[in-house]
């Protein structure tokens, strides 16, 4: 790691920190979306974290502000990971599977963004994934 040299750089990296911290948060507002990773032993060795991650950074170079993302333990269906829930207030949540780094982007791109759902990616009711 380089040695910070100014207060100006010291205060950047504080700004950019606080903001992805804000991202990771959780909220009260009544338009926060949130978006929920599964990030149990499963879920992390099928690449939740780089889903995680990429959904971070996709939302900060985006500027979206009104978006949590949290993490989850175990959400039972182990085959189905990486997992993302995305909850929009008073709509029924979509649960999302095999979310990998291009899908999380496809997530922030469509569905947060465009209000269109993924429908090859989307688990139902009953968490079985709709067929291609």
């Amino acid at each position: 790691m380089s040695k910070i040299k100014s207060l100006d750089e010291l205060k950047k990296i504080r700004e950019s920190a606080e903001k992805s911290f804000n991202l990771r948060a959780t909220s009260e507002d009544d338009d926060r979306v949130v978006l929920r990773v599964g990030m149990a032993t499963c879920g992390i060795a099928s690449g939740a974290r780089e889903t995680m991650n990429t959904l971070i950074n996709e939302l900060s170079k985006e500027n979206i502000t009104n978006v949590s993302v949290t993490q989850t333990g175990c959400m039972g269906y182990c085959e189905e990971e990486p997992i993302v829930e995305v909850i929009f207030p008073d709509k029924p949540s979509v649960v999302y599977a095999h979310v990998d780094e291009a899908r999380a982007k496809e997530i922030v791109q469509k569905h947060l963004k465009e209000g269109i759902l993924l429908e090859n990616a989307i688990m139902n009711k009953s968490f079985d994934r709709v067929k291609e």
